[in-house]
């Protein structure tokens, strides 16, 4: 049923995926006292992170076509439950197998609910209404990432870690709540599941981000990753119901908007990741006051998310992510040309206001684009691909960022080679957008 207001089904949808990215970004700042509490060794205490990555990286294309087949409401609200118990026994664990493993079981409820709260959008709502819905889920998703870092150095410097976790169970109990109360139950597809397609994506998903996450022999597991994709892919081309529809990709449109999150993306979770090591390694921020550092980045973001759904009163969806993948090649192109040691004001938070600025554009018109043109039938696996597309970019960015200044020692010169790295990212991510604009001439 398409609706003319939002109503409280748009909050749910907000909420719940609020809820995930806000969960991840909070890990990065919680390491050190996890790794204190569980007496942790380095290697393990990556696997809390690579846990995550994998099962909601390669479960994210199997969610999505379960929610087209089985219902929305019903994989909602089972992905509600295995992420809510999921961050219970985080929260409760008393070692590191049991701290990993509940992690992993996060991912699987991630998986399930980030592609199904997109399509349960783009189920409820129609016209204006759908592309307004998506704009404020794509301001979420950056939200989300932005604030878990804020968040996560005040939880870090006067709570446990154990908090962050903890706190999404009574917000994914009232999830559920309003779930079965307010969004109505959708009928299950005549279609089924492509079980040899999902493990095969599963599979070769999960070696591509392993291999990528600091594996000790990343060569062959990355072969061997985009061997099963290629085995997947001509799986799809064959099924008659695949879990990834090829015909996603054969919009113009879809298919560069999926380029363009891939690297801005890669760039973007690279710079929430390594700027406030920055801050804390080169200018000696506490945790605490390199969360507070991270705030001319948020604001400002928040502030230009908000304001995209009446931009596209006066602009295309197009203009506005062409402008702001430029917004934010410029801020991250001041912040290379200054340099970090030129001190935190010049180096970081002014860049940040334009970056801030720029990813608040740009998230939004991302999203519209990677749904664009498409029919109830593949909604579920164009979301799917969406939220597939930003797990590995994310991973795959951060990696070969890490890879690539990994033999310099010193905390300003690695930044320094990274931020430029990170440019090289926005400017594939800038034309990939401007080829969306040239596509609808």
């Amino acid at each position: 049923m398409k609706r003319e207001k939002f109503g409280i089904i748009l909050p749910i949808i907000l909420i719940s995926y609020f809820m995930i990215l806000l969960d991840n970004s909070i890990v990065f700042t919680s390491t050190v006292k996890m790794a204190a509490d569980l007496k942790l060794s380095t290697q393990i205490l990556s696997w809390v992170t690579n846990a995550y990555a994998l099962t909601f990286g390669g479960f994210l294309l199997l969610g999505g076509r379960a929610g087209d087949v089985f219902g929305r409401r019903r994989v909602f609200l089972i992905g509600l439950v295995i992420f809510s118990i999921g961050s219970l026994l985080v929260g409760l664990s008393t070692s590191g197998v049991a701290l990993i493993a509940m992690r992993a079981l996060q991912g699987v409820g991630s998986a399930i609910l980030a592609p199904t709260t997109l399509a349960l959008l783009m189920d409820s709502y129609a016209g204006v209404m759908r592309t307004r819905a998506i704009i404020y889920y794509g301001a979420t998703g950056g939200l989300g990432a932005s604030f878990g870092l804020v968040i996560g150095g005040l939880i870090a410097s006067y709570l446990s870690w154990r908090v962050g976790f903890l706190l999404n169970v009574p917000v994914g109990i009232l999830m559920v709540i309003l779930a079965l109360k307010f969004i109505p139950k959708s009928q299950p597809s005549a279609g089924r599941i492509d079980w040899l397609g999902a493990l095969l994506s599963v599979a070769g998903i999960s070696a591509i981000i392993y291999g990528i996450n600091g594996a000790s022999h990343p060569v062959p597991l990355l072969l061997g990753g985009f061997f099963l994709l290629g085995c997947f892919v001509l799986q799809e081309s064959r099924t008659a119901q695949p879990i990834m529809p090829l015909r996603l990709f054969r919009d113009r449109e879809r298919s560069s908007a999926y380029i363009a999150r891939f690297f801005f993306l890669g760039a973007m979770i690279s710079y929430f990741f390594l700027t406030p090591q920055a801050m804390q390694n080169v200018y000696h921020f506490t945790p605490l006051l390199a969360a507070i550092g991270f705030l001319p980045e948020t604001v400002p973001q928040f502030i230009f998310a908000t304001l995209v759904s009446r931009l596209n009163n006066r602009f295309t969806n197009t203009q506005i992510m062409i402008a702001g993948t430029l917004i934010t090649t410029i801020g991250l192109l001041i912040s290379a040309v200054v340099r970090v040691q030129a001190g935190y004001w010049w180096a970081i938070a002014v860049p940040m206001v334009i970056i801030g600025i720029g990813q608040g554009f740009t998230l939004s018109p991302l999203t519209v684009s990677g749904v664009a043109n498409t029919d109830p039938a593949i909604a579920g696996s164009a979301s799917g691909v969406v939220n597939t597309v930003h797990q590995i970019g994310s991973s795959a960015g951060l990696s070969i960022i890490t890879l690539m200044t990994a033999s310099l020692t010193s905390p300003v010169v690695s930044y320094n080679h990274a931020v430029v790295i990170m440019v090289g990212f926005m400017v594939v991510a800038t034309l990939a957008a401007v080829n969306i604009g040239l596509a609808k001439k």
